[in-house]
């Protein structure tokens, strides 16, 4: 296991500077522990998400939805003579451009688009996150000495595990944050997977995927179903795709905190109501892990 930045209770407990990044599949409770810590007043928020979308895909999010305007002689018109704008009001509670932005493979007369062009966006988003996850260590000192934050949370998506290797020692990305933050995995059980699979099947949103896995998922559910490019059903495919996502990416988050961190019980976050429970559930954790 890489060196920790608090290896013991008390180095938490009395550590002057709390850094922290949290990550685990999405609807675990990552952003909801941001957002409390955030609100006792002496933690600063990084969103991944927010960054990625503010910073890395604005431009491409934006084009897309003047793309989609364009197609609209009224609205074209407007664009074009500069009359109206189009912007994306992205913020911590509402990141649906950058998703909006992702969207789903399959047939384009029903919500889709072709194969080729959703991996494109993959691949630049996958590139976004990279560069937002190494931005944290400017985000940490930014923090503190602009804004006078003490502690900070990093909180990441779900799909951090997709281009890191935690089996090497050497990883850029999981070298460069375990320097400078706690790394801690809050871990579902089977119950929570279930119940992630039911909401995830009553509004399936886009995903970002590792692109070997993608490929792989892809190739076989046309063999499956027998179904062509064009006729593939978007949310039929990340719905049947959405189970095999957290199977496939269950291990990698095992693999990060094991070599890289600390883990935590998806229970035992919602169960948390402020900063100082957060405080002792890091310090008992690290109490039974030293």
């Amino acid at each position: 296991m890489a060196a920790r930045p608090y290896e013991t209770a008390a180095e938490w407990l009395e550590a002057p500077k709390k850094r922290v990044l949290l990550f685990g599949m999405s609807g675990l409770g990552k952003t909801h522990v941001s957002n409390m810590l955030r609100e006792n007043g002496d933690w600063f928020h990084y969103s991944i998400d927010y960054r990625i979308g503010t910073r890395y895909m604005g431009e491409h999010i934006v084009d897309n939805f003047k793309r989609e305007a364009m197609k609209n002689p009224f609205l074209r018109d407007l664009l074009m003579s500069d009359s109206i704008y189009i912007g994306s009001n992205i913020n911590f509670s509402n990141l649906a451009p950058v998703s909006t932005y992702l969207g789903k493979p399959g047939g384009v007369d029903k919500g889709g688009m072709p194969f080729e062009e959703y991996r494109r966006r993959q691949a630049l988003f996958r590139q976004a996150e990279l560069s937002a996850l190494m931005d944290t260590p400017h985000f940490i000192e930014r923090a503190e000495a602009l804004y006078s934050y003490p502690h900070f949370v990093c909180d990441t998506g779900g799909s951090i595990c997709e281009w890191v290797d935690p089996e090497n020692a050497n990883d850029p990305v999981l070298s460069t944050l375990s320097q400078h933050l706690l790394m801690i995995w809050l871990k579902g059980d089977d119950a929570h997977t279930e119940e992630l699979i039911r909401r995830f099947d009553r509004d399936p949103k886009p995903m970002a995927y590792q692109p070997e896995f993608l490929a792989e998922m892809w190739t076989k559910y046309m063999a499956e179903t027998g179904a062509s490019e064009a006729e593939i059903d978007p949310d039929a495919f990340i719905r049947w795709t959405y189970a095999q996502a957290l199977a496939h990416r269950q291990p990698r988050y095992a693999n990060m905190a094991r070599n890289w961190g600390i883990t935590v019980e998806a229970d035992e976050i919602s169960g948390l109501r402020d900063a100082q429970d957060f405080d002792a559930l890091i310090a008992s954790t690290l109490g039974k892990t030293a």
